[in-house]
Formats: C-alpha cells, structure tokens, sequence
C-alpha cells in the first residue's frame, strides 16, 4: 500500500499541479490533465489514493502531550497561553490545498463511465472532504464553505465565512453520502463504510457536545446522529474488542504489536521495517525528547480493582508511587510503567528511570520492543472500535436515554477487557464522584450528571494519548481544566525511595549533591532542576509556572494576518 500511495502522490502532484499551492485555485492546466486522466475506475483509485495522506500519523500518539493527560519538557503553547496570530498566508493550520484537490476531483470523476468505481471513489472523496472540514471547524469554528473548485477572480474566493451550522450540516451531507456510497468492507488500511460510520459519530458527538456545552442551537440533533452511527457500527457486528493476552496484557498489547488486525482497529497506518518507520520509539525513551509524563489527576482517574474510586482514599494525595499502583484499573499499568514494568519481550524488570518522564509516570501505552526504540515499524491507530462504544454511550447519556442496556453492549465490555466490574448506572447517579466533578466545572447538573462523569472517566483511560484529550476539553467548554495543576509523583522527602517494594532504593531526591545515594539506585534526581510543589517533598512539578486559557478566545486558533488582507470579508476569531 506504501508504494501505491507514493506513486499516487506523485502522479496528482503532476495532474492537479497544487503540491506547493496553498490556494483555491490553478492555471487552466488542470483541465487539460483531468481530460486524458479520469478515464477509468483505476484512475479514481490512483486519485483519491492522493488523500490518504491527510490522515494522522504518529501525530495520534503524541497530541496529548499537549493537553492535561501528558506534560512534555516543553509546555506546548495551546496549554500555556502561547499561541499568537500567524502571519504567513495559509499557515497556522488554515490551508485550502487539500480542499481544493478534493473538489477537483468531485467536478471530475463523472467522466468515467464505471458507475461502481464512480459510487465507491466519490463516497471517498466526499469522506475526506468531511473530514478536511471537521478539522477546520474544530480549530477555527465558522469557515467559508467551497464546494467546488474555484477560479482566479471568482468572487467566491473573497467570501466571508458561513456560521458552523451550515458548514457542518454540509460536513453531515458529505459523511453521510459516503456512507451511502462506500461498499460495506473490512480493510484494516482503507477507507469503507465503517470508517465513515466511525468518522460521522466521532464528528456528531464533538458537534453535539460543543453545541450543547456552549449554548449554540442544535445540538440534540447531532447527538442523536452520533448514537445511530456509533449503533449502525456495533449492530454491524464486524469489529469486537481485542482480548489477546488476557485483562494484564490484551490492552497494551493491542497498541505495541507491529501489525494491526481487524478485530478491534478500524483503520491504521501501516508501517514496515523495510519500507517506512517511524520515531516513536525513540521519541518515548530518550530523556532530552518527549519526555512524556502522564499526570497526577490522571493517575487519580483509574479505579481500584474492586470497582471502588481511589480517590476515595483519604491519603491518596499523598500516597507514593509503589502503594498508589497496587490494585488498580490493569490498563493504569499497560499505560504508565508500575511497579516491576518489563519491556515487551524481555523477562527481566526494566530498572526504574524517570529521566525520560516530566512527571514520573512514564508513558509505556504503544511503547515497542526495545529493537525498536531507535527506529519504530509498528502500525500505529486511527480509528477503533473501543471509540464508538464510548460515544454511544456518551451521546445517549447527555441525550437523556441511556439505559443499563446500552451501558452493558458498550462501557462495560471495554470493562470486561481488563476484567473490571461493571458501569451501573443508577449507583453513578446516586453518588457522581466529587473529584471527577471538580475536574469538570461546566458537567452537566441533572440526573444524569453522574453517569456522564463516569463516561468521560471512561473516555479519558480508554482513549488516553489517542489525540483526542484536546478536542474533548474543546467540545465540554472545558478549557480552564489546562490551569488546574498538572504535576507528578508524590514524594514524602527528599532521600531514597523504593519503587518495587524489594528493600532496595531505586530513587535517589536530592539538592544538588547525590553523594548520600544508596548502592543500587538507577534514578537521581536533583529537585534544583525537577521541583517538587512544597521544596523538599511534595509532587514532581514540571509545569510549575501552570497553564492558562482564555474564555472564549483559546477555543479557537486565529487566522493569518495576510488571509485577513487578501480578503477584507473575512473577520478574525474573537479575542485575537
């Protein structure tokens, strides 16, 4: 597939002639290659191949970096208050290039006369136009809707931008024509009907939730397309949930493994030791890279074994690290290293080191066999089943009709991969969990509130460093939660600690002078360079200068200076 999407790229480059283009429009050109080009259904597959590559890639397995899920050594500018007004024309995120190829396509594909390549290649197409607008509704709000391609003068051009509602009820026209039209397959690196269901559920339920959260019309309308797509994909019966390995080992497993399979993962981008690699590998075990931590109160969100909450505990602010990971949630340990973490396909522990962590807790969810830690093959995921079990249950639980039922087809069997007890709902509304509420200011206050702090618990274990952290914080009008402390392990004072619980220090704190440290101690740390919040003891404090958002403007990015000149219609987004 690598080699086909390659060649593709290449041969659209020279028909579209838009590589290096980050406008709407080109030179006539176009015209003449679309008339010896769209000829055959072949030739609809060589072109759509084009816009595979508009898809994440090992961007999904490092976005929450710069959410409240990870801290990073640097702190990205969307959690600090760094962001500033690009000025370059089409940079900043808003680009039309890909936009404009699209459309080129949909004014061309009709030349051909195979009416099911035709069917099947525009459905595609029509997929990915959706999801070039998804994102930039998502990042700008209200955008100019271009449905075909646009020539140089067309006052089209100098537009202004539609609201939100007509440019996403155009996005649910595109998905839904996909879903129409794309054949009903399982293929683990192509587009088909399935991952049009799961794009227009994860789409519904962001529009849904943005609307219903910051108070914009329509928002149970889209809700409720959310649950019929995300119930269309698990009536469907094609995809379940991977279980290989057992509740200690099936859900780490299902992210470190070199090749993807079609049990759970709906879509993936295929990686090859020969062909194409990639640096993840090496992006999570070198110290002065990444250097990815997994945060406190995300550490706090898993619950006991039992079902029962941590936080629940009355020292668990002040529990170290070897007691806080006893008996929890098995996917705490499959994403944060525990105690005794061994590296895929080694028998003996890994010794602990937190030089390649900000917060302590090292992020090992898709972390490779250590051949690969300088140069990575594994597939990494797009879309999978887990996400539309969990808007399914999301979307009928701020619509008001989830049910013990819907519950068990959905959160319960992510549960039951990690042999957890079971989400009930009327022992979530009885008793919402004070701490989960405090994490979200603007939850929603009716009877229901306590099952959807559940979901979003739910959410954020089962999707963590998925690249989804920022978008649901966007869509729950919960911006502000990036200021609540993001900081580490707890420590009691400075000196060794044992993290296995052997008898044996593994941890050394200390004030610029590590002389003191015990034999055997694999990791120093100086608090003169990594803080802790009260000096001596307290929380490994990475971020101590916190995060800030601005209420509404950081919800969306602003647009480029030069966009603004070239076309006096367009206004910039609130605050910027």
């Amino acid at each position: 597939m690598k080699r086909i999407l390659l060649m593709s790229f290449l041969v659209i480059c020279l028909l579209m002639q838009s590589c290096d283009d980050d406008f709407l429009v080109n030179p006539p050109e176009d015209q003449v290659a679309a008339e010896y080009f769209f000829n055959t259904g072949k030739d609809l597959e060589v072109a759509t191949n084009d816009f595979y590559t508009m898809l994440p890639t090992t961007g999904t397995y490092t976005d929450d970096g710069s959410s409240d899920n990870m801290m990073q050594l640097t702190p990205a500018a969307r959690i600090r208050g760094g962001r500033i007004v690009p000025t370059e024309r089409g940079s900043g995120g808003w680009n039309w290039t890909r936009l404009r190829d699209i459309n080129f396509f949909l004014e061309n594909y009709n030349k051909v006369e195979d009416d099911m390549a035709k069917q099947h290649y525009s459905g595609v197409a029509k997929f990915f136009r959706a999801y070039f607008y998804f994102d930039k509704v998502v990042n700008f709000g209200d955008v100019p809707w271009y449905g075909q391609v646009m020539e140089a003068g067309d006052p089209e051009l100098y537009k202004p931008r539609e609201s939100r509602q007509i440019v996403m009820d155009s996005v649910l026209a595109d998905i839904d024509y996909a879903i129409e039209n794309i054949p009903e397959q399982v293929q683990l690196n192509r587009i088909t009907r399935y991952t049009a269901l799961i794009l227009k559920a994860r789409i519904a339920l962001f529009e849904g939730t943005f609307r219903k959260y910051h108070n914009i019309d329509g928002s149970d309308k889209f809700l409720n397309e959310a649950v019929s797509a995300s119930q269309e994909l698990i009536n469907s019966g094609a995809y379940g949930i991977y279980s290989a390995g057992g509740p200690e080992e099936a859900y780490r497993g299902l992210f470190a493994r070199d090749d993807q399979d079609v049990t759970e993962t709906i879509l993936a981008r295929d990686f090859d030791q020969e062909l194409e690699q990639h640096n993840l590998g090496y992006l999570m075990t070198a110290p002065t890279m990444g250097g990815w931590g997994m945060t406190k109160d995300a550490v706090n969100s898993y619950l006991m074994t039992d079902g029962s909450r941590f936080t629940s505990k009355e020292d668990f602010q002040t529990m170290e690290y070897y007691e806080e990971m006893q008996d929890r949630d098995p996917r705490l340990t499959q994403t944060t290293a525990g105690p005794g973490f061994t590296v895929i396909g080694e028998s003996s522990p890994e010794p602990v080191s937190l030089d390649a962590s900000t917060t302590g807790y090292r992020i090992i969810k898709a972390l490779p066999p250590r051949s690969q830690w300088n140069a990575a093959y594994f597939d990494v995921i797009i879309f999978r089943y887990a996400e539309a079990l969990l808007i399914f249950a999301e979307a009928k639980a701020e619509l008001g009709t989830l049910t013990q039922g819907d519950l068990d087809i959905s959160i319960n069997l992510l549960r039951d991969r990690v042999a957890m007890p079971h989400l009930m709902l009327s022992e979530a509304n009885t008793n919402p969990d004070p701490y989960q509420e405090n994490l979200y200011s603007n939850i929603e206050q009716g009877e229901n509130k306590g099952v959807i702090l559940e979901i979003r618990r739910e959410r954020r274990i089962e999707l963590f460093n998925e690249g989804l952290r920022w978008q649901d914080l966007l869509r729950w009008k919960e911006g502000k939660k990036v200021e609540q402390p993001m900081v580490g392990i707890y420590f009691s004072s400075l000196g060794a600690h044992d993290f296995n619980n052997d008898g044996t220090p593994d941890v050394y704190l200390h004030q610029g002078d590590a002389s003191g440290a015990p034999s055997g101690v694999t990791s120093l740390i100086n608090v003169m360079q990594k803080p802790l919040t009260n000096g001596t003891s307290g929380n490994l404090d990475p971020f101590s200068d916190g995060g800030e958002f601005v209420e509404p403007k950081d919800y969306f990015y602003p647009i480029p200076i030069e966009d603004l000149q070239l076309n006096e219609n367009l206004e910039q987004n609130p605050g910027w």
